[in-house]
């Protein structure tokens, strides 16, 4: 058997439509128009996507530059509009803004949602989640009735951390303040120590928590199920597709429990809006 049959096997075994659910991979991203291969790069991450069994992927796509720019975000976000229609039922729209740009961010927010049909809002690093600066967008957040999903990690061990990212801690402090907010924790598996963000947010019932990333420790769903239940945890790949569905298929957990995960809890939150 040669590598190209091997992968397809693998493809094929881990796809999870056996569980009769729609699979909705709640992070993901598409790429930056600089790079030369941005629209053959895209086309590869839905031929992924078909070959998992992944239906919908929630996507943003993000500047190259930290602090990102007011004309790159909203360059990113038309690009991202742009997707939506090539790959008609497959992409729905997070809105990457940067908070610094208070009222050009709130601006291209509300109109992402309102016109194009976006369903939530992408935060990475340019701020920490606690930060004031980023309250007004948790308040137009909760008034569209949209997530944030908030790129995060606890990181303390690397030499050179991200400055500031935000972890599950600063997560469950912002839920405190804005309880009715959708916040969801970004790649538990790519965000450094699993262990203490599982544990951070015990007493944070508002905050999701994403399963994506590059790190196959054995053990993350299984902790994560016991410590704040099925009904918090929203399947992700961050791009690491083939490992992110392996992980939820091989999990020690029910089947009804894997139904919630790869798609029922995300479903649940983008009802809020419909309703």
């Amino acid at each position: 058997m040669n590598r190209r049959m091997f992968l397809g096997c693998v493809a094929a075994a881990a796809r999870p439509e056996i569980l009769g659910v729609k699979v909705i991979d709640a992070h993901a991203h598409l790429h930056h128009h600089g790079l030369s291969s941005w629209s053959e790069d895209d086309r590869k991450v839905i031929e992924a996507a078909d070959k998992l069994g992944i239906n919908q992927l929630c996507c943003s796509i993000l500047p190259p530059e930290r602090p990102t720019k007011m004309e790159s975000f909203r360059e990113c976000n038309q690009w991202l509009a742009d997707a939506i229609r090539r790959f008609p039922g497959r992409i729905l729209g997070y809105c990457f803004v940067n908070p610094g740009y208070s009222k050009q961010a709130r601006d291209e927010i509300r109109r992402s949602v309102e016109e194009r049909g976006f369903v939530g809002v992408k935060l990475y690093n340019d701020y920490r989640a606690t930060e004031p600066v980023v309250f007004p967008i948790v308040e137009l957040a909760i008034e569209l009735k949209i997530p944030i999903l908030h790129h995060a990690g606890h990181t303390s061990w690397l030499a050179q951390p991200q400055p500031r990212i935000s972890d599950a801690g600063d997560f469950a402090e912002l839920a405190r303040r804005y309880p009715e907010a959708m916040l969801i924790c970004a790649h538990v598996c790519g965000g450094g120590d699993w262990e203490w963000t599982i544990k951070a947010l015990r007493n944070a019932p508002s905050v999701f928590l994403d399963t994506s990333g590059s790190v196959a420790d054995e053990g993350v769903v299984e902790m994560a199920v016991r410590t704040l239940g099925a009904d918090r945890l929203l399947f992700a790949c961050d791009m690491s597709m083939t490992a992110s569905v392996g992980r939820i298929r091989g999990a020690e957990i029910s089947d009804a429990d894997k139904r919630k995960i790869l798609g029922a809890n995300m479903q649940r939150i983008l009802s809020r809006r419909s309703r």
